[in-house]
């Protein structure tokens, strides 16, 4: 049985299954439907366990399953890494267990998985995908964390949505630094850019600019001088993709009206600082080089998130000069 991502994150009460399954690639969507799920069930027992730790020792799996508490407590079990080895445990799970409640986390399941496909055929099951968060959905979690703060302006919205590169988890962790520095629940334009450190986002902000406006000189210059953190290549990605789905966004519009009637039209606004360097861009880039570097992007995320061994450093400066010759084509 499939269910809507937002309609679990409305209300976790809609997940009537004992057995769920969450994949995807939003990795912080799937921990906040988990903490959910822990401050709904009270009064519990909550066992972690990882898949492979399952397969090694199945029967005590079962038992702890199965065995049901003297204190009457309800057992929830959450499953990380859950790929096809696990299926014919659901199976059997299926059959037998009437009450206890497991959830089941995967990372991305393509089509032909068989899990995911005995989730979605089941009538039993429930199966969320977790895909990547748009700005309508981060826009929303912003709204909804600060609401009742002052000076919640649409910049400043704004300032957060792209400091975040729509990441949850980094959204998350913006919006708890938020809270606690703005106890008074005043936000100041000024303070918030200081405490969002955008100066260091800005650098590599730059370095995606002079690539999306075809600057060979400036791009290799930015390359060698910008420190791109291994850790942060999803979030890099993430900018890079926003970036490329608002010249998309543009560009569909511009076919019925001017350039700047476009960019006036699009939701979130482009934030002022941003704007000179979108027209430029825009005027440089068409929709087929968008879908192009859109391919690449989501090849190198797959390589990112696949292959622990590659250097991840090398193979984002090699997309951005990548970027920087298809501007150029």
């Amino acid at each position: 049985m499939i269910i809507k991502s937002f309609v679990a994150e409305q209300n976790i009460e809609n997940l009537k299954n004992n057995i769920i399954l969450f994949y995807g690639e939003n990795l912080g969507l799937k921990l906040d439907l988990k903490k959910k799920i822990q401050n709904s069930l009270k009064h519990t027992d909550y066992f972690n366990k990882d898949q492979d730790t399952i397969l090694k020792n199945t029967n005590y799996f079962f038992e702890q399953v199965n065995n049901v508490s003297l204190f009457g407590k309800e057992k929830v079990f959450f499953v990380d890494n859950a790929n096809d080895k696990i299926i014919k445990i659901i199976q059997e799970l299926e059959e037998k267990n009437k009450s206890q409640k497991i959830y089941l986390f995967s990372n991305i399941l393509d089509k032909k998985s068989k899990i995911r496909n005995y989730f979605e055929k089941s009538g039993n099951l429930g199966i969320v995908a977790c895909y990547s968060d748009n700005e309508i959905t981060i826009r929303k979690i912003i709204l909804e964390k600060l609401r009742g703060y002052k000076g919640l302006s649409a910049e400043n919205v704004n300032m957060i949505i792209n400091n975040s590169g729509l990441d949850r988890i980094k959204l998350n962790n913006e919006l708890n630094k938020i809270c606690t520095f703005f106890l008074d629940e005043k936000i100041e334009s000024k303070k918030l850019e200081i405490l969002l450190d955008l100066k260091i986002n800005d650098n590599f902000n730059l370095l995606r600019d002079e690539a999306f406006n075809g600057n060979k000189i400036e791009t290799n210059k930015l390359l060698s001088d910008t420190v791109v953190d291994n850790e942060k290549n999803v979030l890099y990605l993430n900018i890079i993709n926003q970036r490329l789905n608002k010249l998309d966004a543009v560009l569909e519009l511009s076919k019925k009206n001017t350039l700047e009637e476009a960019i006036s039209m699009i939701k979130p606004p482009i934030f002022w600082k941003d704007k000179t360097n979108f027209i430029t861009q825009a005027k440089k880039w068409s929709l087929s080089k968008i879908k192009e570097v859109q391919n690449m992007t989501y090849g190198v995320e797959i390589e990112i998130k696949s292959n622990s061994v590659i250097n991840k450093t090398i193979l984002m400066k090699k997309l951005l000069v990548d970027i920087c010759k298809k501007s150029n084509a």
